[in-house]
């Protein structure tokens, strides 16, 4: 019987992931491509013959999704597997219709196919969408956690966006190891928040072997998820974080819907600064898709450095990259603070974009006069410090998880803002721990 030929369409994440567990020694079928998207610069790769074993002696290439229907027929393809995150469902239904058209199956595997199994208890943290507030929520229970005395280890999602194979286990306990690492920034600000706490945080590309690694030092694992995508890893809990400032987002976006539905707890976060009418349709959601999960009600109470550089002052506000982009969030962390603040105006950045910087706002033309910290590789990082540089403005609030500061020169006053969970009804992440038997 003939082998299958597959194209995975993917970002640079689950792609990868998907083909490792179920393709990759699987003679049934014969992956002859994989597209990418979302990512800039992550597409004209090849998927290395190290990481895609011996039934791909010469790898796997990786085309630009734009590329599709020619790929179908260039390479005789049989099947589509979707395999990327935090798109709404008509985006992924449009793709079917793209890939049914042209004659072919269009596929997207479940977790029961995907979901390595581990040795040591495993807490899901996911999230229905980008920028929910995932980040913190995974914090709040590595600190609870340790306070019981367990040892934990941190995996997060994958962002492998330079050498595949020496990406392939990454091990992050300092800040040294970020830059051993060559990270870029939408991978520091992931990785930093728990280096900062003392932590230890794994990532790369092969997730069965990162997950071998992280066993050795672990008493438990958490799964600190990215986009809206399902844990690669078999949860012996999973919390699921939504957000009222994009109600009905948890109903209509994959896998976040999927996220939901699998979902033993939802912290519904940013209360403190979302419409009640917008909290109570979040709240009926979860209650209608997953009337067992227990709600967790939270806020995320903002700090700022330097609050003097805020008030009054013209401000450039520079916010978290991909929630601003295909997060599709009209503000973030910063936006709040200037306005609670009272900065005399937040001053548009796009007259003063270069290069890269000025083509994510020609893709992603809502994101408005808030600046996304794009930073996928060196080139637009300078591209972003050359922005920052070039606008008018007294200061800079910086909204997104780290000291951006400390990565670009910035030539004007700039100050961090930051946030951590706070839990403000009765049922707590703790009170879950506790009733799961973890701590």
């Amino acid at each position: 019987m003939l082998s299958k030929n597959v194209l995975i369409m993917g970002a640079a994440g689950r792609d990868f992931h998907n083909f490792n567990v179920y393709f990759r020694d699987n003679k049934d079928y014969n992956v002859v491509a994989f597209t990418a998207t979302q990512i800039p610069n992550i597409d004209g790769r090849m998927y290395p013959p190290e990481l895609a074993g011996s039934l791909y002696p010469q790898g796997i290439k990786i085309y630009d999704e734009s590329e599709l229907t020619n790929l179908i027929i260039k390479l005789n393809v049989d099947e589509v597997v979707f395999s990327y995150s935090d798109v709404p469902f008509n985006y992924v239904m449009t793709k079917a219709s793209i890939v049914n058209a042209a004659g072919i199956s269009f596929r997207l595997l479940g977790g029961e196919e995907t979901m390595v199994k581990s040795t040591k208890p495993v807490i899901s943290v996911v999230a229905v969408r980008t920028g929910c507030g995932k980040s913190q929520t995974s914090r709040k229970i590595v600190e609870l956690l340790r306070d019981a005395g367990k040892k934990v280890v941190s995996i997060r999602h994958p962002m492998p966006y330079g050498d595949l194979v020496k990406q392939k286990v990454q091990r992050f306990a300092t800040l040294e190891d970020l830059k051993i690492h060559e990270c870029t920034i939408e991978e520091i600000e992931e990785y930093e928040p728990h280096i900062a706490m003392g932590g230890v945080i794994y990532a790369g590309v092969d997730y069965e072997a990162i997950l071998r690694e992280a066993e050795k030092e672990a008493d438990v694992i958490l799964w600190d998820g990215g986009n809206n995508d399902m844990s690669f890893y078999k949860a012996d809990l999973t919390i699921t974080v939504v957000d009222p400032h994009r109600p009905g987002h948890e109903m209509t976006y994959y896998p976040g819907n999927t996220s939901l539905r699998l979902a033993d707890a939802v912290v519904i976060n940013k209360m403190e600064s979302a419409d009640g009418a917008d909290i109570l349709t979040v709240m009926n959601n979860v209650r209608n898709v997953n009337p067992n999960a227990a709600i967790i009600e939270g806020a995320s109470p903002l700090t700022v450095e330097h609050p003097e550089m805020v008030t009054g002052k013209r401000v450039l506000v520079v916010e978290d990259g991909p929630t601003l982009t295909h997060g599709e969030m009209k503000y973030g962390a910063g936006t709040v603070a200037a306005q609670k603040l009272n900065a005399l105006e937040i001053v548009d950045p796009r007259p003063y974009t270069v290069k890269s910087i000025t083509a994510t706002y020609e893709k992603y033309p809502n994101i408005g006069i808030l600046l996304p910290a794009m930073g996928y590789g060196d080139e637009q990082m300078k591209d972003l410090e050359e922005t920052i540089n070039n606008v008018d403005c007294d200061s800079v609030v910086i909204g997104t998880p780290i000291d951006l500061g400390r990565i670009l020169k910035i030539n004007k006053p700039s100050t961090r803002v930051q946030y951590d969970l706070q839990e403000i009804g009765s049922i707590t992440l703790e009170s879950i721990l506790k009733k799961k038997g973890i701590i």
